[in-house]
C-alpha cells in the first residue's frame, strides 16, 4: 500500500483575504451569541474558556482569567514554561484544523483542548479549553515537574508556591471532561454556521459576487457545483469568476468546494451507524473512491481511519 500522503497546505492567505478573516474573527469575539455561551460554559463546567483566532501567535495567558488554573497563572512567569505552553498550543492548533476538536496534555501534564470554528474551508478561531488534570496528581508528579522546568533555577519561596498551586488546580475524570468537550464541539458547530451569516453581510470586506457564491455553494453542497453554474449566480463571467475568487479565498472554487464537504463528512463520520458510502454521496461525491481520495489530500487519512480514531478518543 502506498503511503498516505500528507495534508494539503493552501498558499498564505493573501492581505485582503486575512483581513476579511480578522473582521469575521473580531465580529465573533464581541458578539452576544458568544459571550452568552461562554459565560454559561463556564458556569456549568468550571472551565476556563477563550476563544483565540487562527492566526495568532499569542498562545500564553491574557485577561481571560475566569476558571483558570491557578498553576497556568504561576507558570506564566516562567520564560521557559511559556515557552513549551506556546510550542503545545501551536501543535494543537495544527492537529486541530485537520482532526477536528483535538485534545493533548501540556508538559505537566494539564488538558489541552481546542476546537476549531469554520468559515467554509478554513479555520476562522479556535474554542480553548482545559487547564484540568485527568488523574489526581502527586508529590511525585510534582517533583517531575520541576526537574522539566529546572529545578536549581527557581527560589524556593517560588517552590512553595508553584506548588499550591499545582494541588490547587482542578482535577477531571476522562469521560466527563470529554462531555464537557462534545458540548463545546457542538457550539463551535452553531458558531461555524454563525461565521457564514457574518461573512455573507457585506460590509466591504469581501466582493457581494464572492458571497453570493459561497452561500449559493453552502445551500447546494450535495449537488453539483459546476462553475458556470456558480458564476452565474454570482453574475459574473466564468473568468471573471474565477479570478476573483482565488483572490478573495485563496482556493479554486473546486478546492474550495472540497474542502467544506470534507468538513461536513468530518461531522457525518462521527455518527457510527452511517456507512462511509452513504456519507460520500449525501455530501456531493460522485463515487466513494473519489471521496476517499479528497478526504486523504486534504486530511492526511482515509474516513475509516479519521473516524475511528475520533471514535475512540470520545469513548477513552
Amino acid at each position: 500500500m502506498p503511503p498516505m500522503p500528507l495534508p494539503e497546505t493552501s498558499q498564505p492567505p493573501t492581505q485582503s483575504h486575512k483581513s476579511f478573516q480578522n473582521a469575521i474573527f473580531e465580529r465573533l469575539l464581541s458578539s452576544e451569541r458568544f459571550t452568552i455561551y461562554q459565560d454559561a460554559f463556564r458556569a456549568a463546567t468550571g472551565l476556563p474558556l477563550r476563544l483565540v483566532a487562527s492566526d495568532t501567535e499569542k498562545w500564553c495567558l491574557d485577561d481571560q482569567s475566569i476558571n483558570r488554573s491557578p498553576f497556568c497563572e504561576k507558570l506564566n512567569l516562567c520564560k521557559s514554561a511559556c515557552h513549551a505552553c506556546i510550542d503545545v498550543n501551536a501543535r494543537l492548533m495544527k492537529e486541530a484544523d485537520v482532526a477536528g476538536p483535538s485534545t493533548c496534555h501540556c508538559f505537566a501534564g494539564l488538558n489541552a483542548t481546542a476546537v476549531p470554528i469554520k468559515l467554509g474551508a478554513s479555520t476562522i478561531a479556535y474554542l480553548k479549553t482545559g487547564q484540568v488534570f485527568s488523574t489526581t496528581p502527586d508529590e511525585h508528579s510534582f517533583k517531575d515537574v520541576l526537574a522539566m522546568l529546572g529545578k536549581k533555577t527557581i527560589a524556593k519561596e517560588d517552590i512553595a508556591l508553584l506548588r499550591d498551586a499545582y494541588f490547587q488546580t482542578r482535577t477531571v475524570e476522562p469521560q466527563r471532561y470529554q462531555s464537557m468537550v462534545t458540548l463545546l464541539a457542538s457550539f463551535a458547530e452553531q458558531l461555524s454556521h454563525y461565521t457564514e451569516q457574518l461573512s455573507i453581510i457585506d460590509q466591504g470586506s469581501e466582493p457581494a459576487a464572492i458571497a453570493k457564491a459561497k452561500k449559493y455553494i453552502h445551500e447546494h453542497l450535495d449537488q453539483a457545483l459546476p462553475l458556470g453554474e456558480v458564476a452565474r449566480v454570482a453574475g459574473l463571467s466564468e473568468s471573471h469568476f474565477c479570478r476573483l475568487f482565488k483572490e478573495t479565498t485563496d482556493l479554486t472554487l473546486t478546492d474550495y468546494i472540497n474542502r467544506c464537504r470534507i468538513e461536513w463528512a468530518k461531522r457525518e463520520l462521527l455518527r457510527p451507524e452511517v456507512r462511509v458510502s452513504e456519507i460520500a454521496y449525501q455530501i456531493g461525491y460522485q463515487s466513494l473512491s473519489q471521496f476517499n481520495r479528497s478526504f486523504a489530500r486534504i486530511t492526511g487519512t482515509s474516513p475509516t481511519a479519521f473516524r475511528r480514531e475520533q471514535l475512540n478518543r470520545a469513548a477513552s
